[in-house]
């Protein structure tokens, strides 16, 4: 509806729209001329109407709490004014820096001289933990800035673990120990013991004098062990790069070296812990072209209620998620901008399984990047769960675990282009499910895998008996394992196109080797998530045959899986492991004699392929890899470190490229210092880049 047009509604006697404005009042009626001055005011106005469209005039409405929507009102639209941006945001303006005397580049400024006295609280999150509020956060030109940390490149690793796994205690070979005895608010963040779980800890005390931490409770996930990632977090003596922060909590003095000049409402911190705005069991609720920023917490919450789209809308900076969806019946977030979230992107969750009712949330046409700055893992751009929801035509990328997970039945994940995806962690897929039988019915189509990390990196990761899934005319270029299928059943590979697979198809019997505990009783898991929905009765009987007896069919084994009308060209084709390929039922695969032409095209930005390897024959030496996947030319700079301290490389330690499509650069890594070390380890990241993949381990000699 265009703004002429409300003059001819209101002299029609039609329902009219209302406009609000930054500069407004709220003693106006909210006309075009004289709107109003807050989204409360504008909210009361528009309910009067019974629905309407709230004009939002260009500007930044500062949310002190949620805007509530509810079901008086449905049937509304809130939007931007053409051609201008309104902005939620949670945050305010900082202003008044001034150059710390003593440390070039560092500016300062007092928050609570500017009235701000709420700083928020570090909380322990991370795998396993609930999503919580961010404390307060500092954004410099729409970007995140990094708390004071160490090591600034890489990572450091752990040492050991001196009270045991569960002791809440481990080592750091690292002088720097004596410079964080005097923090009052220390952290650490790490991936304890498995390349799929971090958490953030609280520092409880620090013995330099023996390189021991200990945490408060609840400590490292799964424990603490020797030759882990681990960072230091929040510590003003480690503040010493463009970019980093530090807030002293008790004078309220903000500590600031920004990575370019700071200019008029440039700087701005994040304060409000709740949504910005809250919709519940409201109807046909519509959230336009709206930017939602500098929030703690989520940007928007939806519950209950039918259709409430999020649409053609920037979602950035939040502490928590981008959308939270629960409930409800086509909801949706469809052409939006979604960056630098801290617990994810969006999560929906609707749908009766029971009955395998359909909750038709859609998420489509969205751009997702940077969506996990704070919890590294299980937190991905896409969260589905319940019954019959659509993830279609996302742009997903840079992520450090996940970009898409499922729980439930009768999900279509389909056209999505998948880059850069898993590229911190191990044992992981860009797309994920597992440890349920009965989540089945579910269809990945026609989806671009390219890019994942290296190591132990899925592309399509069926996890732990996940079963009933079709993957279906889905590409895959340099894309890790492409299909892992780990130990389920009645699943369906077809149609798709594999390049380089590391290798393309992978099945395991996991149920009759390792993961035996699931059949035999000490773990019940599969057995209860089984039970608890009704297979052996219609809709579900009628819908996954195969279910009904799967008890009398030897369960453990990976039976029912069918790999046909495949095509491949290079690297390895499958892995049928644990005896699986008497099960497996393979057909129609093609060996392509020329690579196919990459579904790519401009808006696929970058796509750089950087990895450490080792060389074979030199034990004492690593080699960096720089390639470039996508369709432009690309530069930039990668950044090398080393672990142990003491330990370094003979070469450079940035190492800079430009590369043409299709083009790579090699450099190889001699290492120094490495004697008396059983083991080091070599890593590389981009310049600019806040993906920190795993170290490569050498044991030289």
């Amino acid at each position: 509806m265009k703004p002429a047009v409300l003059i001819v509604l209101a002299a029609l006697g039609l329902r009219a729209d209302v406009v609000v404005s930054p500069r407004g009042s709220d003693d106006n009626p909210g006309t075009e001329a004289q709107p109003v001055r807050t989204l409360e005011k504008a909210r009361t106005l528009i309910r009067a109407q019974r629905g309407g469209t709230v004009w939002l005039r260009g500007g930044t409405y500062g949310r002190t709490s949620t805007l509530t929507l509810g079901p008086e009102d449905s049937n509304t639209v809130w939007r931007s004014w053409p051609e201008e941006e309104a902005r939620l945001s949670g945050g305010r303006a900082v202003q008044g820096f001034k150059l710390v005397a003593d440390r070039p580049g560092l500016f300062e400024v007092n928050l609570r001289e500017q009235g701000i006295t709420d700083f928020g609280t570090h909380v322990s999150r991370g795998f396993g933990r609930a999503v919580r509020p961010a404390a307060l956060e500092l954004f410099f030109r729409g970007r995140p800035m990094r708390l004071a940390s160490w090591p600034n490149t890489g990572w450091a690793y752990t040492s050991g673990a001196p009270a045991g796994p569960k002791g809440g205690k481990f080592s750091i070979a690292s002088e720097r120990l004596k410079r964080w005895e005097a923090e009052p608010d220390l952290w650490v963040h790490g991936y304890w013991t498995y390349d799929w779980a971090d958490s953030y800890e609280h520092v409880a005390s620090i013995d330099a004098a023996t390189g021991v931490i200990a945490t408060d409770p609840p400590h490292g996930v799964y424990g603490y062990a020797a030759g882990k990632r681990v960072e230091v977090i929040n510590a003003l003596s480690e503040l010493d790069e463009p970019g980093e922060w530090y807030l002293d909590r008790r004078t309220g003095l903000l500590t600031f070296w920004p990575p370019e000049p700071i200019g008029p409402g440039e700087v701005a911190v994040s304060l409000l812990e709740t949504p910005l705005v809250s919709v519940t069991n409201g109807t046909n609720i519509h959230l336009l072209d709206l930017t939602f920023e500098n929030t703690r917490g989520d940007a928007v919450q939806i519950r209950g209620g039918v259709e409430v789209v999020v649409g053609w809308s920037r979602l950035r900076n939040a502490g928590g998620r981008a959308v939270t969806i629960d409930g409800g019946m086509s909801h949706g977030v469809e052409y939006c901008d979604i960056r630098d979230t801290g617990e994810g992107g969006v999560t929906a969750n609707g749908g009766d399984r029971k009955t395998l009712t359909g909750s038709w949330h859609f998420v489509t046409n969205n751009h997702f990047q940077r969506f996990s700055r704070w919890v590294r893992t299980y937190r991905p751009a896409v969260s589905v769960s319940g019954v019959s929801q659509r993830v279609m035509y996302n742009r997903i990328h840079h992520a450090p675990h996940e970009a898409i997970a499922l729980s439930g039945n009768d999900h279509l994940i389909e056209g999505n282009d998948i880059h850069t995806a898993a590229y911190e962690t191990a044992d992981v897929g860009a797309f994920y499910m597992g440890r349920d039988w009965t989540w089945r019915g579910n269809v990945l189509r026609s989806n671009f895998f390219h890019n994942q990390g290296n190591g132990d990196v899925n592309s399509i990761y069926l996890d732990d008996c996940a079963s009933g899934t079709l993957v279906e005319n889905n590409y895959f270029h340099r894309a890790g394992r492409s299909v892992f299928i780990g130990g389920g059943r009645d699943n369906i590979v077809r149609g798709n196109v594999f390049v380089e697979g590391r290798p393309a198809v992978e099945v395991d019997a996991r149920g009759l080797t390792w993961a035996k505990f699931w059949f035999n009783g000490q773990d019940n898991t599969l057995m209860d998530r089984l039970a608890a929905m009704p297979y052996k009765d219609p809709p579900w009987s009628e819908r996954y045959p195969e279910l009904v007896n799967i008890l009398n069919d030897e369960p453990a084994a990976a039976k029912g899986n069918v790999v046909e009308g495949n095509s491949w060209y290079g690297g390895a084709w499958s892995k049928y492991r644990d005896g699986t390929e008497k099960w497996v039922q393979e057909s129609g695969t093609t060996v392509l004699e020329a690579m196919p032409a990459l579904p790519l095209d401009a808006a696929a930005g970058d796509v750089v392929q950087y990895r450490v390897e080792a060389v074979a024959g030199k034990p004492n030496s690593a080699r960096l890899i720089v390639e470039n996947l996508g369709p432009a030319p690309v530069s930039g700079e990668v950044l090398l470190w080393t672990w142990p301290e003491g330990v370094g490389l003979a070469s450079d330690s940035a190492v800079r490229f430009e590369l043409s499509p299709g083009d790579a650069i090699t450099r190889e890594l001699p290492v120094t210092g490495f004697a008396g070390f059983k083991e080091v380890w070599v890593g590389a990241r981009l310049k600019g880049d806040d993906l920190r993949p795993l170290g490569l381990k050498l044991t030289p000699r």
